[in-house]
């Protein structure tokens, strides 16, 4: 392929994203992206049916959309993309990815692979995309149920959590002083209390807990501590009861942060299979490359 062949490929990818973050609405963005689909597929067709093989148009296609892809990872690894470049660049990396999806289908032409290193290519391009949508998907599912707090970065939730743990310890040792005339000893509200965090709380404000939970959405786990905080209320003093309210109150708020760092962890895993095996690909899709015109003549 030329390298005005290959410019055309590049420009086709980056207008189309271009076209794409034009408009706004996911529907319509969505629309665009089918239109557009469509039409590589009528392309092909047509470049198909004029005596070529349509895998080199589409397989340029591919690199030119991988290089762009590539170009993100490589951006947003130096820091020099502002926040909101950042944002539009993430919208341009999901849509184009999306297209590329397509582009390979038609470039594996609807089947599988014959050889070991043809399946390396299709596992690795398909391991690439399924952990993009992954990726995708758990994002504005946690943007639209508010699971994360933007406010809290993830380097900053365990010096909150300690925050919380004195906090907690603070509340459950307080001391209660008889109200009393008479020389009577205080009521163990107290030590019932500072036994409610010793069983229950200690272990739960020490570190993350429940990930799993969380990330299935069960609030069962909160439920269990908030009952024992609430069962004990009944029996205690106004000030008890007052105690035991702002205990609750920092129970909630660590529960919040525990859903946060599962979400958050959750986030960056699957970016330690998107990112190595975007990278891998790369490769394999240049070693391909070199193989396909080192044994074809004659193809254009």
């Amino acid at each position: 392929m030329s390298r005005v062949q290959t410019r055309a490929a590049t420009g086709v990818i980056g207008g189309l994203a271009e076209i794409i973050m034009s408009v706004n609405g996911r529907w319509v963005r969505g629309l665009v992206l089918l239109f557009a689909c469509i039409g590589l597929s009528w392309v092909v067709w047509i470049y198909g049916n004029s005596l070529r093989d349509p895998r080199y148009l589409d397989g340029w296609v591919l690199a030119a959309g991988m290089g762009l892809q590539l170009y993100f990872h490589i951006a947003r690894k130096r820091a020099t993309l502002t926040p909101r470049s950042a944002s539009r660049w993430r919208t341009r990396h999901i849509w184009t990815g999306l297209f590329l999806i397509v582009a390979f289908v038609l470039h594996s032409d609807f089947t599988l692979p014959d050889t070991a290193f043809e399946w390396a290519l299709w596992t690795g391009f398909v391991l690439v995309a399924v952990s993009g949508i992954f990726g995708t998907c758990l994002a504005r599912w946690i943007e639209a149920r508010r699971l994360v707090d933007e406010g809290l970065p993830y380097e900053r939730i365990p010096e909150r959590r300690a925050e919380l743990a004195r906090a907690a310890k603070a509340a459950a040792a307080a001391q209660e002083t008889s109200t009393s005339n008479l020389d009577l000893p205080a009521p163990p509200y107290g030590a019932w209390i500072a036994d409610l965090y010793t069983a229950h709380l200690q272990d739960f404000f020490a570190e993350a807990r429940n990930t799993l939970p969380h990330l299935i959405g069960s609030r069962r786990p909160l439920a269990r501590l908030t009952d024992e905080i609430d069962d004990l209320s009944r029996f205690v003093d106004q000030k008890g009861r007052e105690k035991l309210a702002d205990i609750k109150e920092l129970v909630i708020e660590k529960e919040k942060i525990d859903i946060a760092h599962a979400y958050y962890g959750l986030s960056r895993a699957w970016l330690l299979v998107h990112v190595p095996a975007t990278y891998a690909l790369i490769v394999l899709v240049i070693l391909h490359g070199l193989v396909v015109y080192a044994f074809s003549a004659g193809v254009w």
